[in-house]
């Protein structure tokens, strides 16, 4: 598409410039000034909030240490409990796994509980993914999203016994799984096209920071999983309260929805803060709409788009089908990497930590490798690297440390694709479908988090076989994606299909 694609004569004989939002950030507001970059960092903090929502089940679910408190030293089976002379180290409080019993025998429902909280991630995902691009919009999304949050994890640490404990983790996974792609389709739609893609892999640096503020916090709580429910679901009411009300919505769902003049606002706002002037000759127009002689916004559909919009396109079907399968392998491995801690023998709280840690280094390499060799052969790469590594690791017996090296090169391996595939993904749709397609994807994603821990229970060494191919598998899939980087960000399916024709 040209620069100034448009030239339209109103009805007083004035000419007006016709341009899409993408010319308007490259041209007159700039593509990531002081607005975008606060405006990133606030919608951003989302995704700390929903790493903590997600990973605190490592914590609070655990099988702690139990000690021999038989007055002769002498006691029977672990899985007798109390009966058989021990006692809980650090108390019955200390998990959900030592209050209500969950060892031995009933072991399975650590699992189920956290399958559970993914089956409220996948149901969520759909919901609000509709509603993002719909009538809800962006922030709105987010701000329900995070206040659910809240009141749910703080009803949480409430729980009388499991199953009205599981109850609330799967309300919890309904408000928790689109947190993080609102916040990313929110943070980066305001962001000019070469810059986007830096941007979209920097939002998880947020979310690894807070997987390790949560080993910190959890660090504070060890002996009372309630307490670390409450400290962990605070920080989401103050988000709403405190970050929210500085946040705009994404001018580009505006602008699909029909409201020219509040994204042409927003784009303004940002211009001013950029200390950059948009032209009063400037209109906005729709990728889909430079051949019509209509009005560039009502000529098009501004309802926002639904998932099965995705699927009347050829070219939409083919990448969602292959976008979904894609999702659904990397959260398999990644989730049961993350899991797959309890089962290595080591030190639960270091181990959380250094998966954590070795995630933002994955960012910055990420972010470096994107520049050079775009988003499908670093995809491809991350995916054959995790794969390899978990392979090696099923092969090791014993030496414990040496399988825990092998997961962390998986994690770091898989968590660089989970973080480049809402990026990519996210570039692959149009806006107007965009959210709805992210969130087709996380429940992909969140299908995949659903079978990680029932995979985790099998023992040692076959989880990390399972994950290994996986990961080969999904590598191999992304062959068939298309190159993304330094493509427009199309906001109509018809401009998608265009773009399409084009590079054919």
């Amino acid at each position: 598409m040209s620069t100034e694609a448009l030239l339209l004569t109103g009805g007083g004989g004035a000419e007006s410039r016709c341009m899409s939002i993408d010319d308007v950030l490259a041209l007159h507001t700039g593509e990531f000034g002081r607005w975008q970059l606060r405006h990133f960092v606030l919608v951003s903090l989302a995704w700390t909030l929903e790493a903590m929502h997600t990973m605190i089940m490592i914590f609070a679910d655990r099988e702690p240490a139990m000690a021999c408190a038989a007055s002769d030293g002498r006691c029977s089976d672990r899985c007798a409990g109390a009966a058989g002379g021990w006692e809980w180290a650090l108390g019955s409080g200390s998990s959900t796994a030592a209050e209500w019993g969950l060892v031995c025998g009933e072991r399975y429902k650590v699992a189920l509980v956290q399958a559970i909280f993914f089956v409220g991630c996948m149901i969520g995902a759909g919901v609000f993914g509709h509603l993002s691009d719909s009538f809800l919009g962006r922030k709105g999304s987010l701000v329900v999203l995070c206040f659910l949050n809240a009141v749910v994890g703080l009803l949480t640490a409430l729980s009388p016994n499991y199953w009205v404990y599981a109850a609330l983790r799967l309300l919890t996974g309904f408000s928790t799984s689109s947190v993080g792609f609102c916040s990313f389709v929110l943070a980066t739609e305001p962001i000019g096209p070469s810059h986007r893609g830096t941007a979209g892999i920097s939002t998880m640096y947020f979310f690894s920071g807070g997987i390790a503020a949560l080993v910190g916090v959890a660090t504070m709580f060890q002996s009372s999983w309630r307490l670390l429910y409450v400290a962990t679901s605070l920080p989401s009411l103050a988000f709403v309260l405190l970050v929210m009300p500085f946040v705009s919505e994404s001018p580009r769902w505006y602008l699909v929805r029909g409201r020219a003049d509040d994204a042409m606002r927003v784009l303004r706002d940002i211009a001013s803060t950029n200390g950059r002037r948009i032209p009063h000759d400037v209109t906005l127009m729709l990728d889909g709409d430079a051949d019509d002689t209509k009005d560039p916004v009502s000529s098009s559909s501004t309802s926002g788009g639904t998932i099965l919009d995705a699927f009347r396109s050829r070219t939409a079907r083919f990448r969602l089908v292959l976008s979904v399968m894609v999702n659904f392998i990397c959260s398999v491995v990644y989730f049961g990497l993350s899991l797959n801690v309890v089962n290595l023998e080591t030190n639960l709280y270091i181990s959380v930590a250094a998966n954590a840690l070795v995630e933002m280094p994955a960012c910055l390499l990420t972010t470096l490798l994107l520049h050079h060799f775009g988003r499908k052969p670093v995809v491809i790469g991350t995916m054959l690297l995790s794969g390899v590594s978990c392979v090696a690791g099923s092969l090791i017996t014993g030496a414990g440390a040496i399988r825990m090296a092998c997961g962390v090169v998986g994690i770091f391996g898989m968590g660089t694709t989970y973080n480049l595939l809402v990026v990519y993904t996210a570039e692959l749709f149009p806006t107007v479908v965009r959210t709805a397609v992210l969130g087709c994807t996380a429940q992909a994603m969140q299908l995949g988090a659903i079978l990680a821990p029932l995979v985790v229970v099998l023992g040692e060494r076959l989880p990390f076989a399972l994950f290994g191919v996986s990961g080969i598998i999904g590598g191999l899939l992304v062959f068939s994606l298309p190159e993304t980087m330094n493509m427009p960000l199309y906001d109509t399916m018809a401009g998608l299909e265009k773009g399409e024709r084009a590079d054919d």
